[in-house]
């Protein structure tokens, strides 16, 4: 009987441990499945100490510019050949460094999570070159741009104040972070001197925000998803990217301000600039719809639909204050189905994100007292 017992404890041992390597191995595997922003900034706390996230540090250290900043849409995450780490130590001091779609920002979150762990003083060290990175980009008038060192030619856009797609929103979010100290960067032990050109840096930014907000008439309206860095006026960036009023990157924008505790009046009138803009550029009575066409392919439509909640448009024009909608040509078109599918299902033309500003915004006036 004791033998019997004995051999089922075993075996059941021996189960357990088969099944928990199992589970590693899964758990392990797990986060190549995952986007790299969700690998840098999502992980349990505990795997930023794993072997795994070591290899993955290593990428993200060898990728690093020579100026601090790093490419944009690489999976860091991903295994990196030694031909392909080669060609990142080779192109260090090239052009690259951006702020475009999360770049540098995820990777300095990555590696105060990795400091955090690990206590590996390169984490520390990457990081506050990756900062240092961040001081030297910003314009003096406060603006960051997409890109810097500022590239030229076709794309020279990109040295333009850049609000697209919330890259400055996002680069001064993680200064507030940084000087804040907040628990995922507390452990970096940033020196005092570090954290006050971050406050200086992000109070500088709202600066600029507050000179670039597009004025009509004396009355304050929302900001165009570029701004020329030395007039401070709408700019074009890509040839479907022209002027406008944007009804997209305006509401992250305006969140960061309603964010703030106790706001200028400048700042209140800045919001309450753009939220009366919000209210006032309304597309109400249609919808959007994918359906096949013709060739099998996805085709984004409008459908009318009176009960529909309503939509923005991603750009107004400056003159018209209506919706436009544009092709590679740089003509404006007043209506979706009048441009090429390839933009028309390969951009974000409405958005409804300004919906829940709009919800927030009487919460946001009895936090701060505004009648």
């Amino acid at each position: 009987m004791k033998v019997a017992s004995l051999i089922f404890l075993l075996i059941t041992l021996i189960t357990s441990l088969v099944s928990a390597q199992d589970t590693k191995q899964e758990k392990s595997a797990d986060y190549l499945s995952k986007s790299w922003n969700q690998v840098a900034t999502g992980m349990p706390a505990a795997w930023y100490g794993s072997d795994e996230a070591k290899r993955v540090a290593e990428n993200v250290l060898v990728s690093q510019k020579s100026i601090g900043g790093w490419e944009k849409n690489k999976p860091y995450h991903h295994p990196m050949s030694e031909t392909e780490k080669a060609g990142y130590m080779k192109g260090k001091s090239e052009i690259g460094a951006t702020f475009d779609n999360g770049a540098t920002i995820t990777e300095l979150k990555f590696l105060a999570n990795m400091y955090s762990r690990t206590k590996d003083t390169r984490y520390r060290e990457a990081f506050e070159k990756g900062l240092n990175y961040i001081f030297l980009s910003q314009y003096e008038n406060g603006g960051w741009p997409q890109f810097y060192p500022v590239r030229s030619g076709s794309v020279a856009y990109s040295g333009h104040i850049t609000y697209n797609d919330n890259a400055m929103v996002n680069t001064m979010e993680f200064l507030r972070d940084v000087f804040s100290d907040r628990k995922e960067f507390s452990s970096l032990q940033l020196p005092n001197d570090a954290k006050l050109k971050a406050q200086k840096a992000f109070d500088k930014g709202i600066t600029c925000i507050l000179n670039t907000q597009i004025v009509v008439d004396g009355q304050p309206t929302v900001w165009c998803a570029q701004h020329d860095e030395q007039t401070l006026a709408p700019a074009k960036a890509r040839a479907y990217e022209l002027e406008s009023f944007s009804g997209a990157e305006s509401v992250g924008i305006t969140r960061l301000l309603m964010s703030l505790e106790n706001p200028s009046k400048e700042i209140i009138a800045s919001i309450n600039g753009a939220v009366k803009w919000f209210e006032a550029n309304k597309v109400e009575g249609i919808k959007l719809e994918r359906e096949l066409d013709q060739d099998g392919k996805k085709n984004v439509v409008v459908v009318a639909d009176k009960n529909a909640p309503p939509l923005w448009g991603r750009f107004y024009d400056l003159e018209t204050s209506k919706p436009y909608f544009c092709d590679r040509d740089g003509i404006k078109r007043n209506a979706l189905a009048d441009i090429g599918s390839e933009r028309r299902n390969g951009y974000s033309w409405y958005t409804n994100a300004p919906a829940a500003l709009l919800k927030n915004y009487p919460e946001w006036k009895n936090r701060v007292n505004v009648k």
